[in-house]
């Protein structure tokens, strides 16, 4: 337990103030967001959002994997998703290193083989979030009056870059 009393302390002080409950669960704004689990990224604040403006999807490299796509079809249908972004980031470990890379550093970090370990790295950040984005226009549970806009953040200005 003493491994998240911090947490757990911080989460009381938190809940002491709380006044975010009996939300609906809609996306207010009508965003969804595919992007990375790296820390640097703060998916509402760096689009000028508040809580529960946005359905967030985080993951290594912010790629649109099959759970990706189904978070963004359960957005649209039931959420009120009617803008969908896929924002990955520049320095981003996924696309800064090779399978190899990650398996040797992985494996040195826990001791054991990490050969067997898939990462998915992106060799080509931008090829990748085209056809991300490609997969989710394609989609045929998601609608073509959806708009759906591939972006890359930059860590270093806050900045992200329309590329489709």
């Amino acid at each position: 337990m003493d491994d998240f009393s911090d947490l757990i302390t911080a989460n009381q002080e938190f809940a002491e103030s709380f006044e975010l409950g009996d939300f609906d669960g809609v996306a207010h704004a009508g965003v969804a967001i595919v992007t990375c689990m790296d820390s640097r990224i703060d998916p509402l604040r760096m689009l000028g959002l508040h809580h529960g403006d946005a359905k967030i999807f985080r993951n290594p490299g912010g790629r649109v994997t099959s759970a990706a796509l189904e978070a963004l079809v359960l957005g649209v249908h039931l959420l009120g998703v009617n803008r969908i972004l896929i924002v990955p980031h520049t320095k981003c470990a996924m696309a800064s290193n090779t399978e190899a890379d990650l398996r040797v550093k992985v494996g040195r970090s826990a001791g054991v083989d990490a050969s067997w370990q898939q990462f998915h790295v992106i060799s080509d950040q931008v090829a990748a979030l085209q056809e991300d984005v490609q997969m989710v226009r394609s989609h045929p549970l998601i609608p073509e009056s959806v708009a759906i806009g591939g972006f890359l953040y930059n860590v270093d200005s806050g900045l992200i870059d329309q590329k489709f």
